[in-house]
């Protein structure tokens, strides 16, 4: 069988903040690299680990965002790496402040970039791992066994359903328009 191009992907960015001017900051670069942000989640506290309190401070909040346009999946590594410099620019005395998590929801799954290896996550491209976190199963995300603990809890559950309705309604026109190269 002979490859074919995969299906485009819904970019997503899984984002814990601090400080919500450089939020603000990172969200205008994050448009300008990456399109139109079309979803932004509600705000949730972020409280289940203090893994991040000694750069980021305190309280930590997290919240979700999708971006308009389709992506080849294989984009993945070089997206990270572009998520990786924007820290950087808006961080404050050297420390992150906000920390970009990007990855892509397709109809079955959730991936995330890390640039972190773990036995679980698969290599990409320029030190970057793709990180199964979540597979879709009957009207529901099931986190994976080694999902950070609160993608576990199921309260982003209702978040990743309306980010996936909106990439459905875009694969299905995408198909319809003769499923045109990205």
């Amino acid at each position: 069988m002979e490859p074919q191009e995969p299906i485009p992907v819904k970019l997503i960015c899984g984002i814990l903040y601090s400080d919500e001017a450089l939020l603000q900051a990172a969200f205008r670069i994050l448009n300008e690299q990456f399109g139109h942000i079309d979803f932004t989640s509600p705000v949730f506290p972020f409280s289940v680990t203090d893994y991040y309190v000694a750069e980021m401070g305190t309280p930590i909040r997290r919240l979700f965002c999708s971006f308009r346009d389709l992506i080849n999946p294989g984009a993945l590594a070089a997206i990270k790496i572009t998520c990786n410099r924007i820290e950087e620019e808006v961080a404050l005395q050297g420390l992150r402040k906000v920390n970009l998590d990007p990855g892509y929801m397709d109809y079955d799954k959730m991936v995330l970039a890390s640039a972190k290896y773990n036995a679980h996550k698969i290599y990409l491209d320029q030190g970057i791992y793709a990180d199964l976190t979540l597979r879709y199963e009957r009207g529901v995300y099931q986190p994976a066994p080694y999902a950070f603990p609160d993608f576990k809890t199921g309260q982003y559950n209702e978040t990743f359903l309306r980010i996936r309705a909106n990439y459905k309604g875009q694969v299905r026109k995408w198909l319809r328009q003769g499923a045109a190269g990205l």
